[in-house]
């Protein structure tokens, strides 16, 4: 219960909970009822930057999703052009977050990290599918263990402003393990290997570190979902 309650905050927003804390203890002294309103605030900051543990499935293969959030499109599309990607259409799993989802994100898959390249854009809606074409985002190319790339971008919403990315080329990195953030409300999209299908559905719910978004051992087609 407690480890339910007292999630760890992530220490990229210590310095927004600080400035929220203290814009709410002034304000406080101003005016009460805007201190409290301030202290609202401050909660809901902490609680933007939670960044809880994850239970990551290490077997070679497993694609996991690296955002909580919906499933906000799956199917064909070319990866970014700045990553230099060969094959043209692969699948793509795109993972809307929205102000209430956990945004620490993180790596979908081992293996060593090939290409990162920043590209400044605008900030439209990040749940519509131009998104990934015309706004601010970083794409992250990798080649996993088993030899196969795979691509995911982090992509700045309506309302974000700042992508964090603590990954550099040649890196290696493990399937789950937290690499980055975007502030505040935001999209991540992955492309998966060349023929491989996806075992997710638009409109499903996704964790983080944990769903399976896909299995380059597995021969089913892509599968289908109903609401119920």
């Amino acid at each position: 219960m407690l480890d339910t309650v007292l999630v760890p905050i992530n220490r990229a927003g210590w310095p927004f909970i600080a400035l929220f804390a203290l814009a709410s203890l002034l304000l406080g002294l101003l005016y009460a009822p805007l201190g409290w309103a301030g202290l609202v605030l401050t909660l809901w900051c902490a609680y933007f930057f939670r960044d809880p543990a994850r239970v990551t499935p290490v077997r070679d293969g497993l694609v996991v999703s690296p955002a909580d959030g919906v499933v906000q499109s799956v199917g064909p599309a070319v990866p970014p052009v700045e990553l230099g990607l060969a094959g043209g259409e692969r699948m793509r799993v795109s993972i809307f977050m929205n102000v209430f989802d956990v945004h620490v994100n993180r790596v979908p898959a081992s293996g060593t990290v090939t290409r990162c390249a920043y590209t400044k854009g605008r900030f439209i809606n990040a749940s519509l599918d131009k998104a990934s074409e015309h706004n601010e985002r970083m794409a992250v190319a990798m080649r996993t263990d088993d030899g196969r790339e795979l691509a995911f971008v982090q992509i700045a919403g309506l309302v974000a402003r700042r992508i964090k990315c603590e990954l550099a080329e040649g890196q290696a990195v493990l399937a789950g393990a937290r690499f980055g953030l975007i502030r505040f409300g935001s999209r991540v999209d992955v492309y998966l290997p060349e023929g491989i299908a996806p075992l997710v559905m638009t409109g499903q719910r996704s964790v983080a570190g944990e769903t399976v978004l896909a299995d380059n051992r597995a021969q089913e087609p892509a599968r289908q979902g109903e609401v119920r």
